[in-house]
């Protein structure tokens, strides 16, 4: 029994210290000063709505080139007057760009080329290509299709990758861009009834942690950030096990982050070109070192969860 209260304690305190030095990492990236994005081509997919549109926002404001891709151009269209009007030139000393548009559905993975060519078209080059473009999923795993699971992990993984691979060889020959990719904490620890969409987003983590290291030597960076809840529309427009529409604003994104404050924290990690970053509360940050820490003391609390929210769909 002590030697099992030793081992506990030691990974207690090992788990502390863990804490400590990210809050510290945390501190010393604050101080840091950014480069400029002005006049930089930056490419936001996702960008009719939500996390896509508030980052197609701040992006604006700070002078980049914007290049706008989603499935629908009339919401797009939408967003590019938005965003213009709320940021008249004499706001600010930095030159404002109309943004360009690129209508192509990302889960389409064999219209990515051509969007790609068109992207490229804009402005010759990408300096920024932000992948953000998702969607969620809620569902019991044993109820759930295997087309929904493939569905989700086409949007969410195929897609981007797809875009990524297929803009790549232009930065690489330029030596010069940088890849950004928005995942979520559950790309890091996985949450019942989430399976479809944390699946997607670690296969994300890995694909994008792998792309870093390749193509550090070409000085390309690569951005992963993970953001817990953030109060848009995700939930309503998940997917369940049968295909179909979640269209529940769940408490937990009703209660999230709001989509300008992450958005403004994506230009930031932009700006600093930061490798990977967590943009969510304590208790999520402290399940991801749980995860890697006391996995058994984790997986109970999964469990736990797990019963809890069955339980509360009987009633």
């Amino acid at each position: 029994m002590d030697l099992i209260a030793g081992v506990g304690g030691r990974s207690f305190n090992i788990f502390c210290a863990s804490i400590g030095l990210l809050l510290l990492y945390r501190l010393l990236l604050r101080l840091r000063s950014g480069t400029s994005l002005q006049d930089a081509v930056v490419v936001i997919t996702g960008a009719s709505s939500g996390l896509g549109k508030e980052c197609a926002q701040v992006f604006y404001s700070a002078g980049a080139r914007l290049v706008l891709c989603g499935r629908d151009g009339s919401r797009l269209q939408q967003v590019v007057q938005e965003i213009s009007s709320k940021s008249p030139q004499t706001q600010s000393s930095k030159h404002r760009h109309t943004p360009k548009m690129v209508v192509f559905d990302l889960a389409e993975t064999n219209a990515v080329g051509r969007a790609a060519e068109e992207i490229l078209a804009c402005y010759g080059h990408v300096d920024v290509l932000i992948n953000n473009a998702g969607i969620s999923y809620r569902g019991n795993i044993l109820d759930t299709q295997l087309s929904v699971q493939r569905d989700v992990m086409e949007t969410n993984y195929f897609g981007p990758v797809a875009l990524t691979q297929a803009l790549l060889p232009s930065m690489v020959q330029r030596r010069s861009g940088h890849v950004v990719v928005i995942s979520s904490v559950q790309g890091k620890i996985a949450i019942p009834y989430r399976s479809a969409y944390a699946a997607s987003k670690h296969a994300t983590q890995a694909y994008f942690d792998c792309l870093r290291a390749e193509i550090e030597q070409y000085k390309i960076p690569v951005t992963v950030i993970s953001p817990g809840y953030i109060r848009t529309n995700l939930s309503v427009n998940a997917v369940t096990g049968d295909g179909t529409k979640y269209g529940v604003l769940d408490k937990t994104t009703a209660t999230g982050w709001e989509p300008r404050d992450v958005a403004l924290a994506v230009l930031r990690a932009v700006s600093l070109k930061s490798k990977d970053v967590v943009l969510a509360g304590p208790a999520p940050t402290l399940a991801i070192y749980l995860r890697t820490l006391w996995p058994a003391l984790f997986f109970k609390l999964m469990s736990s969860r797990a019963r809890k929210e069955q339980k509360h769909k009987i009633e």
